[in-house]
């Protein structure tokens, strides 16, 4: 989504994996690509020193899916919605690019380009090539989309990356790898994203969009360049003196001889031969103003051109390592509302798109849910041992579960029959701790008993605390909320109390902003919240194996908290919904944790998963912040944890999704639940966040869990970073606990898997885990012997002994300086240091 308002956006550059060692007993053609092609810097157009060279990029931004489902923007359809038709942007742009030989072109979402390719003809796919080899035609970025940096997992985000590029690489060879991770429109830059894609940023000053008067799309209103003097109308001093004067000011603000330019913007290109006549025209009228002095030179040109360019100068750089959140396009306008392969584009994961488009990815993922059956059955994916609550819904009164130590049956919850709506009849659940070895199943065989017991009974009123060996909670009698957490191995006690609070969203009619809250902004009324309920109506439930306490706290929202037998974080499931709207206020809902914990005005969140970054309330490390949203401008995003601690004690909230937080007060942290707003934020989507359905015709109902995990700092990382993950075993044995087997997956037809192994610690995280490990790869199956390895970047599209990677000078090294990772002991044994990940394709037999 393009928002011409924006401020500026960044351009993630030197696309780079984390892995920079290579073991191999044996390799595995990627391609068969011709040594003789012209394509990446080969293909650069020669800039002239001493000038300012002006890197003219075309492009195209094109939604997977935003005010359109991803098949109405590929074929066109809904033009009353948007005009954009993908289909005919690539037909339309390789016509024009064979026009000329110093066109130049970048496309970036593989997702789009892969559907028209596949409708190409034999003829059409080999002059395709031709321009890509000959380094017209340039992928950048390369992904199935471009992800969004705030909201989406890491893992996801490898994932979607590897599908795109694994497709560029067989269809184009190296010619089509992407050099450039161009990220124009993510909401912002995580650290993370940084870490997996570049060493670089450089900044756009239009956001993506071409400068003003420049812009020559079917979807403009810039007038061409009319370059016949007998014209009334001839333009071409004009326009060459307002480029001029545009390009020099620009500079102003760049280090180099070199600028760029973005002469593209969302969805253009439909009728190329607009853009490339005038661009064939502005670089002629341009440069020749250099007969009469000029210093200015204009060029086709593509990122990774630009790149090297920059490269080329030999300067130092400021090297940035923190992150770009929240981000912000104006003082009272923080996107910070956000509550599988296409579903990652920065557009779907973050909920800033029509309803429909939303709809669409929902019958999309639906699909694939189709295909999979439930059965008894635990498979744990995990590289260690796992245990974990099972839960299933039943209609007998007792069970026995062969192998498991208990199987107590619990009626359902009030809160679960309410969100079925009448679409299912299971009166209980049956509950059961399953066991599942390293990457292994283990199959359990349930049996109804005739004579069995009751289910467990329900007890009205608080319980006055619920323990199990590790964890003891209490709770307030007058109100049944939370009053205690103690880690009984620690003997560490903190008080706790948990509320759910709405946010009044702003509509807008404001005396210092006319901005509301909507899909993208979020902006409320006060900093202050409203408490849904000071009390919560309390029953509750005990079992071996699992202690219940069912919190009401109205008609919309309500809340189970959970303590299994052998758990050492306690379980919050929050369902809320529908946000009630009867009185014509938006809600944002939101759960607030208040603590005895003196926080000194910090906090933690995730990184897309990984990190672990600090936050300080009304800061920002690299600048000086004027704070204008007290709210929202300190709001960021959680993928996957966020902790407040002090010298003794740290609480540590893990979520099962991305999910806005911070920590406004000491001791306190609060996590965005879910939001129900009146207003568009006037970003694009042009209809408020106001969410039904069929099921739920009065609002949304949404249901979530968080874990609770406290600790003393130095040991916390040992708790949270296994809770964020969540008889055969096809390990040998349980991988070391640092490390994390991200990815396993089939590499080809013949015996190849695609291995990804990751340290899960950040340096001096942990005192035993934030160190150097080596795994050895013939030891890793039990029923598979592994007879070669071969080790590429972290996309799987390249060899890493390939690589060839451009050294930057920084400025500084901000503290401790980057160091070389260790060797490898071995081709068979490969060492993984603090938060690196490296990928193998491993040939296997049969053991």
């Amino acid at each position: 989504m393009a928002a011409a308002e924006s401020a500026c956006l960044l351009l993630l550059l030197l696309l780079s994996c984390l892995s920079c060692f290579h073991s191999a007993a044996l390799r595995f053609p990627l391609d068969s690509s011709s040594s003789s092609s012209s394509c990446g810097y080969k293909s650069c157009h020669a800039t002239v020193p001493n000038m300012l060279n002006v890197h003219l990029v075309p492009h195209t931004h094109d939604d997977v899916g935003w005010l359109k489902t991803v098949d109405q923007y590929y074929y066109g359809g809904r033009n009353d919605i948007q005009h954009a038709g993908v289909q005919y942007i690539l037909d339309s742009v390789v016509q024009q690019l064979l026009q000329n030989p110093d066109r130049r072109f970048i496309y970036v979402e593989t997702a789009f380009f892969y559907r028209w390719w596949k409708r190409q003809g034999a003829g059409m796919q080999d002059t395709v090539r031709q321009l890509v080899d000959q380094g017209r035609l340039e992928f950048v970025n390369g992904g199935w989309c471009m992800s969004d940096e705030a909201t989406t997992h890491y893992s996801a985000v490898i994932d979607q990356m590897t599908l795109g590029l694994r497709f560029l690489n067989a269809t184009f060879g190296h010619c089509g790898r992407p050099r450039v991770a161009w990220h124009i429109d993510p909401f912002g830059h995580a650290r993370e994203h940084a870490s997996m894609f570049a060493q670089d940023r450089g900044i756009l000053p239009n956001g993506y969009n071409p400068p003003e008067g420049f812009c020559w799309d079917q979807s403009c209103d810039d007038p061409p360049i009319m370059d016949d003097p007998d014209l009334e109308d001839y333009n071409v001093d004009d326009v060459v003196h307002r480029f001029m004067n545009i390009a020099n000011r620009q500079a102003q603000v760049y280090k180099t001889k070199h600028i760029i330019m973005t002469m593209g913007s969302d969805f253009q290109y439909e009728n190329a031969n607009l853009w490339y006549k005038n661009l064939d025209k502005l670089i002629r009228y341009v440069n020749a103003q250099q007969a009469n002095g000029s210093r200015l030179n204009v060029l086709y040109s593509t990122p990774s051109c630009y790149l090297q360019e920059l490269h080329r100068a030999n300067l130092t750089w400021a090297l940035k390592t923190d992150d770009f959140f929240p981000y912000a396009d104006n003082g009272h306008n923080f996107w910070t509302g956000k509550a599988m392969a296409v579903a990652q584009h920065h557009d779907a994961v973050s909920g800033t798109e029509k309803q429909h488009v939303a709809n669409d990815y929902a019958r999309r993922l639906a699909i694939g849910w189709q295909h999979c059956q439930f059965s008894v059955n635990v498979y744990n994916p995990l590289a260690r041992p796992v245990v974990w609550p099972v839960r299933l819904p039943v209609n007998g009164s007792a069970y026995s579960v062969r192998d498991a130590n208990g199987a107590p049956v619990v009626p359902v919850s009030r809160a679960t029959r309410q969100v079925r709506k009448g679409r299912g009849a299971a009166d209980n659940e049956l509950v059961f701790q399953a066991r599942a070895p390293p990457l292994g199943y283990t199959t359990y065989s349930v049996s109804v008993l005739q004579n069995g017991p009751p289910p467990a009974s329900v007890k009205r009123g608080p319980p006055g605390a619920i323990q199990n060996k590790f964890v003891r909670v209490t709770f307030d009698p007058a109100t049944g909320l939370l009053a205690s957490l103690t880690n009984l191995e620690t003997q560490q006690t903190i008080k706790v109390s948990q509320n759910f609070y709405w946010y009044n969203a702003s509509d807008g009619n404001s005396s210092v902003s006319n901005q509301p809250s909507g899909a993208y902004i979020f902006r409320p009324n006060s900093s202050t919240p409203f408490v849904i309920s000071s009390t919560a109506r309390v029953e509750s439930i005990q079992t071996p194996e699992v202690q219940e306490v069912r919190q009401q706290f109205g008609p919309w929202l309500s809340q189970v908290i959970r303590l299994y037998s052998n758990s050492r974080a306690l379980e919050m499931e929050w369902t809320v919904g529908p946000v009630p709207i009867d009185d014509s206020l938006g809600k944002e809902v939101i759960t607030r944790l208040d603590t005895s914990i003196a926080s000194s005005g910090l906090f933690y969140t995730d990184s897309n998963g990984r990190e672990v970054l600090r936050r300080k309330k009304d800061f920002r490390p690299t600048w000086d912040l004027m704070q204008t949203e007290p709210v929202a401008g300190n709001y960021y995003p959680v993928n996957s944890r966020a902790f407040i601690k002090d010298d003794k004690a740290q609480l540590t909230v893990v979520t099962d999704r991305s999910q806005g937080g911070s920590s406004l007060c000491d001791g306190s942290l609060e996590i965005m639940l879910h939001r129900r707003l009146l207003y568009d934020d006037v970003r694009g989507v042009c209809e408020p966040l106001n969410e039904t359905s069929g099921v739920f015709p009065l609002g949304l109902v949404v249901r979530g869990r968080l874990l609770l995990s406290l600790a003393p700092p130095p040991l916390a990382a040992d708790a949270h970073r296994p809770l964020a993950q969540e008889n055969f075993s096809g390990l040998q044995a349980a991988l070391p606990p640092a490390v994390h087997l991200l990815t396993l997956s089939q590499w080809d037809q013949d015996s190849g898997l695609l291995v990804r192994l990751e340290h899960q610690f950040q340096t001096g995280e942990s005192k035993e885990h934030s160190v150097a490990v080596t795994v050895n790869l013939q030891k890793l199956f039990s029923t598979l012997k592994v007879v070669g390895v071969s080790e590429l970047n972290l996309s799987a599209n390249q060899w890493i002994e390939e690589m060839q990677r451009l050294d930057w000078r920084p400025q500084s090294t901000a503290g401790t300086p980057l160091r070389k990772p260790p060797g490898d002991p071995s081709p068979w044994e490969v060492t993984l240091t603090p938060m690196q990940i490296r990928t193998f394709v491993l040939r296997v037999a049969d053991r």
